[in-house]
């Protein structure tokens, strides 16, 4: 009944933002047990782990590849790794210094809008950047929130970095990450997501957005919500 109860008070959220249509998410989060409201990111980040690691196996999917991971325990820490798959082959299987590439084997927590876009307007911001703001209640509130977070593969997630979303070329080639329909346009510093995320990215950035008053580009906000109407799973 509890887990009811939240589902539809997050649905009932996300009717505010985007109309009572669009309110399907590719996420599991839709019946988080929680409050999707964490202190800060560190809070946030070992809730949603927790999460993840009771999920059933099928729910355990990364954002951007649909690559399948499972929790391991070590002690009291739980971590969650890739599992092998076809969906993604890192760009670089080592570093520069010749290890092994432990950002391409693991899951991270990816903000959908970069931490760049929802703090720069805040003063702490302006005055040192990310690290600045560590301790202001609005830009831990913002990063802390479990809507704009999802479980993405580390190699990805740093790649992407605060890189914007935008529509692929038609004549794109996938290849950056072998079978993983997204593209890092490193020159253009864009990132092309694939189409079965954009439903979510859409609905993300508008309910950070309009949650925090965040401004977008008129280009970008259009972009949004075209794909938070026609991407709905």
């Amino acid at each position: 009944m509890k887990l009811r109860l939240l589902s539809l008070m997050f649905i009932a959220s996300l009717s505010l933002v985007f109309g009572a249509s669009s309110t399907k998410s590719h996420s599991p989060l839709s019946s988080f047990p929680l409050n999707m409201h964490a202190s800060n990111f560190a809070e946030a980040k070992r809730e949603l782990t927790k999460y993840y690691a009771s999920l059933p196996k099928d729910k355990e999917i990364d954002f951007y590849c649909q690559v399948p991971f499972h929790a391991v325990y070590k002690g009291k820490r739980v971590s969650l790794e890739l599992l092998p798959s076809s969906n993604y082959t890192p760009r670089n299987k080592y570093t520069k210094k010749g290890k092994l590439n432990l950002r391409a084997r693991r899951i991270e927590w990816e903000h959908i809008m970069p931490a760049y876009n929802f703090g720069r307007h805040l003063e702490c911001w302006r005055e040192g950047g990310r690290k600045a703001c560590q301790k202001d209640p609005t830009f831990q509130k913002m990063e802390g929130d479990m809507h704009n977070l999802v479980p993405a593969v580390g190699e990805i997630n740093g790649d992407r970095s605060n890189f914007r979303y935008a529509q692929a070329p038609k004549d794109l080639k996938y290849t950056e990450y072998g079978n993983c329909k997204v593209y890092t346009d490193f020159k253009a510093r864009k990132f092309y997501p694939a189409n079965y995320s954009k439903g979510k990215i859409g609905r993300t950035y508008l309910y950070m957005s309009k949650t925090y008053h965040i401004n977008l580009n008129p280009k970008e906000k259009a972009m949004m919500e075209e794909w938070a109407k026609k991407y709905l799973d």
